[in-house]
């Protein structure tokens, strides 16, 4: 069906245009232009001059709607997704943390036949573990975590074309060759729970590791051993320039100043919003999948408090974030939840920008980020 989105404020790779209009036929754009002129067989959609985004891809989320992807069930993934969809979240990495082999081949299953839908918003999965620093395991279930295994990481990546990032310590024994091994195979090696330093990171990002899992999380800055200074984790990732990093914008996990911070020194280009959404996000529940975790002070934490656990945001609050609290460009803010993630991820060639011949994947909200409508491949979702 043809469809025209008139009269908006509509953010195109080279800025944004006044009273445009974004065309779609089913779920592909087909026409973005200023003209004024309304199409008489294209159902028509008054924007009402508020602003036409790109629709968000969130890089880093274990569930939502009351359900965790670790469930392993195609039920427990829609279940999350369609919370997130209503949101703004149009493509999303399912992500799982430190798990059991049987755990990830259940939720890579349900993952592989989601996928089989060529309009599905589920773009592969995101392992986020297990083959981390037991010291930096935060909220990660200690049991789990292990070191890595060949044979173990050779097999679910050959078994599974669905796993399209995985996230390892890069100072453990054996995770120089785990990181040539997935990048070779196209998986994104990214970086997390770790206690690595300058030495480490410059040899990761030489060993493949080019990403940065919730950059300022679960890993040390500058810091003392003795009486000697160390440049930690955070540091040596900002020296190597093309590193990318991705951070969870809620407010709390990163406080608004580092936010602006990492905008600053790393840029746009580098740097994705991300929720890391736990099972509460985006619904009524106050219980949290890991009876472990609590929901208080608008964030997930360890019941004894010595960590956080994850978030409860959603993609329009990663925009308000970024925008009220950090101060940055609201053309900047969305392209960090769009454009960087579609480029991070090598699917910039159909997502991130509203462009001609990409999916009708779009968000329109107010100045104040309050959501008005929402398009998944051409698909209005339904916000209430």
């Amino acid at each position: 069906m043809l469809t025209q989105i008139y009269n908006g404020h509509v953010l195109t790779p080279k800025g944004w245009l006044n009273d445009a209009s974004v065309v779609f036929n089913n779920d592909k754009i087909v026409e973005i232009n200023n003209s004024g002129e309304l199409i008489p067989q294209a159902k028509q959609i008054n924007a009402q001059g508020l602003h036409v985004v790109p629709g968000g891809i969130d890089l880093h989320v274990h569930g939502g709607g009351g359900a965790d992807f670790m469930e392993g069930t195609t039920e427990a993934f829609q279940t999350a997704v369609q919370a997130h969809l209503k949101h703004g979240t149009t493509a999303i990495f399912p992500t799982l943390s430190s798990a059991t082999l049987p755990i990830i081949e259940s939720s890579a299953n349900a993952c592989t036949q989601l996928m089989a839908d060529p309009l599905t918003p589920i773009m592969g999965l995101h392992l986020e573990g297990p083959y981390f620093n037991p010291r930096r395991a935060g909220a990660q279930m200690p049991g789990s975590i292990r070191m890595p295994d060949p044979e173990e990481y050779q097999y679910l990546v050959g078994a599974y074309r669905c796993i399209k990032r995985w996230d390892a310590a890069p100072e453990l024994p054996g995770a120089a060759k785990f990181g040539r091994y997935i990048s070779h195979h196209g998986v994104i090696a990214g970086i997390a729970h770790t206690e690595a330093e300058y030495e480490d990171i410059r040899n990761a990002y030489e060993s493949g590791f080019s990403h940065v899992t919730h950059f300022y999380n679960a890993m040390p800055g500058f810091h003392n051993v003795r009486e000697y200074k160390h440049a930690g984790t955070v540091e040596a990732v900002y020296l190597m320039e093309n590193m990318t990093v991705e951070i969870i914008a809620d407010g709390i996990h990163v406080p608004a100043p580092i936010i602006q911070l990492v905008y600053r020194t790393k840029g746009l280009e580098r740097t994705a919003l991300i929720t890391d959404a736990l099972a509460v996000a985006a619904s009524d529940s106050t219980q949290a999948y890991d009876p472990r975790v609590i929901i208080e002070d608008g964030v997930c934490k360890l019941a004894d408090r010595s960590a956080l656990a994850g978030s409860i945001a959603t993609m329009d609050r990663l925009i308000r974030t970024a925008v009220k609290l950090a101060g940055i460009p609201l053309d900047d803010a969305c392209r960090m939840v769009s454009e960087t993630p579609a480029r991070i991820t090598g699917i910039y060639d159909r997502k991130g920008t509203l462009q001609v011949g990409k999916d009708a994947d779009i968000m329109i909200f107010d100045d104040d980020i309050n959501l008005s409508a929402v398009f998944a491949m051409g698909q209005e979702i339904p916000l209430d």
